[in-house]
């Protein structure tokens, strides 16, 4: 007999994104509505959590009408709701975990917590059908840089993370000081195709007895200290040059470390997830670095990369076949750590 579909309603509402999709047996997107938040934000060069929260509470019975609507179904047909309850900004967590309860409870359905480094790692089995754990995934996002053991679905062994800055977080500060403006990461993404990635030699942050952990925020000041120094003795800044060997030297710390840990760990099944995993120059590097070793490299489409509701409903589809249910005390937790319940 032919297992019942499971239809998952999801919400996202971690950052700046107000998002809900409808995923079917966790691999199968029926509907995926975002509402950005970025261009009022950009008015105040980052995210200001207050108004997020706020345009969260505008906007969220919208994008769930619309992602019900867009996958031409009914709450009656929907098997369970999944929410991401952290990490994140608070008062934003808030506005999806209240929402993701109300519906569950007045429908009577089960309701499942996400964890969103959780949804951003399972994003990858939306366009990877033959995906299957145990891989070693790298996390990287405005707020998170993660090198991750997925030993199974919903288990994982954390081997390596920032110490400091997050990847997404320092291309935001120096995007800032180059004065591109926000969002850093895809401004200096365009801006470096143009520039020289070897004009300026950046220095590499290595952690004594962690050789998995990551650090930028050295490499942030080092982008700062050659500013102010070129500004006080009048020489020339190339924003291009100095975009490219800044994210040149990002790319280089995060595909040594993956490639270390791969040989390590006897992996050969390579997974990238989170915004930053959307930059060209880290997908070019990761995929030639796989090539080489012979490895299979996995990555979402830049669409998928960013945060979404679709990636939520994913991991929420695996933890709901697991019997993972949360309670009606369901909190959001800004400090959510991977792993942890």
């Amino acid at each position: 007999m032919q297992e019942k579909d499971v239809l998952i309603l999801a919400v996202e509402s971690s950052c700046d994104e107000t998002a809900a999709a409808v995923v079917k047996n966790g691999r199968e997107v029926l509907s995926n509505v975002i509402s950005s938040q970025i261009d009022l934000h950009t008015l105040y060069g980052g995210v200001v959590p207050e108004l997020a929260s706020r345009k969260h509470i505008e906007k969220i019975n919208q994008v769930i009408s619309q992602a019900l609507s867009d996958a031409s179904v009914t709450l009656d047909q929907i098997t369970a709701v999944g929410v991401t309850y952290g990490p994140g900004l608070v008062g934003a967590l808030l506005v999806g975990v209240a929402e993701a309860k109300a519906i569950a409870f007045a429908r009577n359905l089960p309701l499942v917590g996400v964890h969103h480094i959780e949804g951003h790692i399972c994003a990858n089995f939306i366009e990877h059908k033959d995906l299957e754990p145990p891989f070693l995934c790298l996390v990287v996002s405005g707020g998170h840089t993660h090198l991750v053991m997925m030993k199974d679905y919903g288990e994982f062994e954390i081997i390596g993370r920032t110490r400091d800055d997050a990847a997404g977080e320092a291309f935001d500060k120096v995007a800032r000081a180059i004065g591109l403006g926000y969002p850093g990461g895809p401004k200096i993404d365009r801006v470096a195709k143009e520039g020289d990635p070897h004009a300026i030699v950046f220095p590499q942050a290595h952690i004594e007895g962690s050789p998995y952990d990551f650090s930028f925020s050295g490499l942030k000041s080092a982008v700062l200290n050659y500013l102010n120094h070129a500004q006080m003795t009048g020489q020339e800044i190339k924003p291009a040059d100095l975009a490219a060997s800044f994210q040149n030297a990002v790319v280089e710390a995060l595909v040594s470390r993956v490639m270390m840990a791969a040989k390590e760990y006897k992996v050969d099944r390579l997974v990238m997830a989170g915004g930053v995993a959307s930059n060209s120059s880290l997908r070019e590097n990761m995929r030639n670095a796989c090539e080489e070793r012979g490895y299979q490299m996995y990555c979402p489409s830049p669409a998928l990369c960013t945060d979404n509701a679709a990636m939520i409903g994913a991991a929420a589809y695996y933890e709901y076949r697991k019997g993972v249910r949360a309670g009606w005390d369901l909190n959001a937790v800004p400090n959510l750590k991977l792993g942890e319940r």
